[in-house]
């Protein structure tokens, strides 16, 4: 008596059904690491445009000229208080040579 095969065989079937397994795993990998590029990639283009839009920072205001002020303030208050007796014509002449540099 002879057997008839009614079809491709256990084996057969359990290697076929491995393979399309191991296929559409390795296909949708594939797929989320294309995602994941392109979701980084507009990231970064969108802040890039974000940083590009943002309006630059308003530039320092200069140094006050104030330098010179300072300096000539302080000759009056020496000359006021050699003026007034608190310092002699030394002390004066000390503090001015050391104002000035």
């Amino acid at each position: 008596m002879r057997r008839m095969r009614r079809g491709p065989g256990l084996v057969r079937t359990v290697g076929r059904t491995a393979v399309i397994a191991g296929t559409a795993t390795a296909v949708s990998n594939k797929v989320s690491t294309k995602q994941a590029q392109k979701a980084q990639q507009a990231a970064q283009a969108e802040a890039y445009q974000e940083q590009m839009a943002a309006p630059a920072p308003p530039p320092a205001p200069p140094a006050p000229a104030g330098g010179e002020e300072d300096v000539v303030a302080k000759l009056k208050e020496l000359a006021d208080l050699k003026a007034a007796g608190v310092l002699s014509d030394d002390e004066f002449a000390a503090a001015k040579a050391k104002l000035l540099g």
